[in-house]
């Protein structure tokens, strides 16, 4: 355990933020698991704006790294066509 109590703060300021990416790294994979699930072509095209939305956001965020929100966006743009 830390002594300094910069450090103490620094431990509760990290867990917090592991916590908050945690959830939102969950709803991402939910989002792309729910997009995969989708059967139709075109409800597929309309859905694809707003996951890869959520796919940049995450990026940006520093929850993906970008190979791999540009990976997932190509194999997903595939459904649409």
């Amino acid at each position: 355990m830390p002594e300094h109590k910069s450090c103490m703060k620094r431990m509760r300021q990290n867990e917090k933020k592991r916590q908050i990416n945690k959830r939102y790294k969950s709803f991402v994979s939910h989002s792309i698991r729910s997009f995969k699930e989708i059967e139709d072509p075109e409800a597929a095209k309309e859905e694809f704006p707003r996951i890869t939305s959520i796919i940049d956001k995450s990026r940006k965020k520093g929850i993906l790294h970008k190979n791999k929100a540009a990976r997932i966006k190509s194999r997903l743009s595939k459904k649409t066509s």
